[in-house]
């Protein structure tokens, strides 16, 4: 026993809650201790009986069987794997921004479980984990069952044909996959490939219950010290606007993002601040905690 919980003190801080939820909750319905009636989302009763609690425990049940136990564990696995990769490496000393992620994709799924009278919501939501995960890490080689190996980019279509297999159903994948898609695109896709605005921001208030932790992005090296040097006025034709866009090495800027072309053949190194209490201060120390590097797709 000792050496499980060592093991699951291991687990990053939020990661550990929802998984140990995602296991208390169903075990709590499969002992008879609460009736899986009151877990699971019910439109009518959320609405008309104001049974709030239901949005919560439907992404935290899971109806544990001889038929659905394998897909149970498969899900909790996923759960433990992607969390925690997400949790220590893109979302590292972020505990704030981490859980604004969740929040974000929650909402969205629990608003289309009310549409569309879904009961279980526990799928969808790792799914959506995954598929920001994949997305982040798109170009990274996974290995799958049966010693198969493909880009990051499809693991969330994979892993969606292949419940589809066991478990006889996609909608719960599919709007895990779709959620997940619009965090990413609102969040990085639109402000940074599209040049657009910045829809999403983690509130201030997650920051004074979850501040910052100093020590840097786990997995994408360290911020560099100083801002490369803004091209002097009329270089590359543009002057200090674009003209930056064709010298090697200098950087630009737009909207809130800072991208730096290495090379033709390396991959673009992507620079995004958050949102963060940080961003009142000039001070280079604060510039450098308030930067999340992110390798997303080959230049």
């Amino acid at each position: 026993m000792s050496d499980i919980g060592d093991w699951f003190k291991t687990i990053p801080f939020i990661t550990r809650y929802w998984f140990a939820g995602s296991i208390a909750v169903p075990l709590i319905g499969k002992l008879g201790l609460i009736s899986p009636m009151y877990l699971v989302l019910w439109p009518e009763n959320f609405f008309h009986k104001f049974q709030v609690w239901r949005p919560i425990t439907s992404t935290l049940y899971f109806p544990v069987g001889p038929g659905t136990g394998f897909l149970y564990l498969v899900n909790l696995y996923f759960l433990y794997q992607y969390s925690t990769r997400l949790e220590t490496g893109a979302f590292d000393g972020r505990p704030a921004d981490f859980v604004f992620m969740l929040l974000f994709n929650w909402i969205c799924i629990v608003i289309t479980g009310l549409m569309m009278d879904m009961q279980l919501l526990m799928i969808p939501l790792i799914m959506s984990v995954l598929y920001v995960w994949a997305q982040l890490n798109r170009e990274t080689i996974v290995s799958f069952w049966f010693g198969t190996r493909f880009k990051a980019c499809y693991l969330p279509w994979v892993i969606l044909g292949f419940n589809y297999i066991i478990g006889g159903s996609v909608v719960n994948e599919l709007i895990g996959n779709l959620v997940g898609h619009l965090y990413f695109f609102l969040m990085f896709k639109y402000p940074m490939d599209l040049g657009g605005r910045s829809f999403l921001s983690t509130p201030d208030f997650l920051y004074r219950f979850l501040p910052n932790r100093r020590g840097g992005v786990s997995g994408f090296g360290a911020p560099p010290s100083r801002r490369p040097a803004a091209p002097e006025a009329g270089a590359g034709g543009g002057g200090g606007g674009m003209g930056g866009r064709h010298a090697w090495g200098a950087g630009f800027r737009l909207g809130t993002t800072e991208t730096v072309l290495l090379s033709s053949r390396t991959k673009t190194l992507v620079s995004t601040r958050l949102s963060t209490p940080q961003d009142h201060c000039r001070c280079p120390n604060c510039a450098e905690e308030s930067r999340l590097f992110l390798y997303l797709t080959p230049g």
